[in-house]
């Protein structure tokens, strides 16, 4: 993907989001991560109305060459470049949002994930979601504990495309900007079906799960 096709899509992704209701006001920001270095959406804006041309473009420091103010966020996506990358070399393109149904689940008492095996194509497209404690926005220590937690998953042989920040909302990451919206769509829906349950669903079981491995390299 060249620069400007990586410049297009973030714009086409963020106005989808945008519009079907995944971000909201000027929350959320999108990176792409090029071969010399980093776009990133700007500081304040709504994804939903994105120009090309005002993207920030980065150096591979973080350092910022041009374009609008870049998110404060760019910390937190360079070090998620560069833990997830130890286990998915392509690993190009991250997604914030403030996604309503996955905020909300961390509103009320969450285990150290987000949500257990409820549908295969959660198991399949997401995998495990740790929940990262309460940081306030752009703190260093969420940046420090997201790469804790794709080291210790990745390590363990399950490497994750997906952390929760309790209270502000997903960090979701994978090569393409629509591989990675992918990747939130189904967390994101996921998540709603679960607040719909009345009781606690019962998870697939391992006999399930180890199925959807062997069939489809699924990585729980």
């Amino acid at each position: 993907m060249t620069e400007n096709e990586a410049r297009d899509e973030i714009c086409r992704v963020g106005h989808s989001l945008f519009e079907r209701g995944y971000v909201h006001a000027t929350a959320g920001n999108i990176s792409v991560r090029l071969d010399d270095g980093f776009l990133i959406t700007p500081t304040d804006a709504c994804l939903g109305f994105l120009e090309p041309v005002k993207l920030a473009r980065l150096d591979p420091n973080g350092s910022q060459l041009s374009g609008d103010r870049a998110s404060k966020t760019i910390a937190l996506h360079t070090r998620i470049y560069a833990a997830a990358r130890r286990f998915d070399t392509a690993t190009a393109c991250v997604i914030h949002t403030h996604s309503t149904h996955c905020v909300g689940l961390t509103l009320r008492p969450t285990g150290e994930e987000l949500l257990g095996a409820l549908t295969p194509y959660f198991v399949m497209k997401v995998g495990h979601v740790p929940v990262i404690p309460y940081h306030r926005p752009g703190a260093a220590e969420a940046a420090e504990a997201v790469a804790a937690a794709i080291a210790q998953y990745g390590e363990a042989g399950k490497p994750i495309r997906a952390v929760m920040l309790a209270r502000l909302g997903p960090n979701v990451w994978h090569d393409t900007p629509a591989a990675a919206m992918a990747v939130l769509e189904e967390l994101e829906e996921t998540a709603r079906l679960r607040l719909l349950s009345a009781t606690e669903p019962t998870p697939l079981g391992e006999d399930a799960i180890d199925e959807l491995r062997r069939t489809f390299g699924a990585r729980w």
